[in-house]
């Protein structure tokens, strides 16, 4: 990422406002388990915002059903991402940070081709508060 205007806090900051799961996604680039997250099967109308710091980031009509154990999404806001070579695992992979506040959320795969995009942004749900559009409430990844 080029653009360092993004939000920041000290690490002991970011330990008090997130949750140990939270901070190990968000933070410390980690992955929860595939089928595990509270927002993989919600379906209802709203936005999906970085739960670090509350950016919206994806409309809940780009979500879908990519069969991965993820929320994917096949288009974010624009500018409420930035994208990173990530060469861990013995991979070559595109991670997908937020934009305001360089949390990690998961990573970008070009693998969709049923998508309007052709694009799978596979997301921990953990890194996600989704905002229903009722104006129900607000579920935490």
């Amino acid at each position: 990422m080029t653009d360092k205007n993004f939000l920041t806090f000290s690490e002991s900051d970011w330990r008090e406002r997130l949750d140990p799961a939270s901070y190990q996604v968000l933070r410390e680039a980690g992955t929860e388990r595939p089928g595990t997250g509270r927002l993989l099967n919600e379906g209802r109308e709203g936005t999906y915002a970085c739960k670090a710091c509350g950016t919206v980031l994806f409309d809940a009509g780009t979500k879908f059903d990519a069969h991965c154990g993820w929320p994917s999404f096949y288009e974010a806001k624009d500018g409420a991402v930035s994208f990173i070579e990530d060469r861990t695992l013995g991979m070559v992979r595109t991670e997908v940070r937020c934009a305001a506040c360089d949390s990690h959320l998961g990573h970008i795969f070009p693998d969709a081709p049923q998508t309007p995009t052709g694009n799978r942004y596979c997301m921990n749900s953990v890194s996600l508060t989704f905002v229903p559009a009722d104006g129900g409430d607000v579920v935490e990844g």
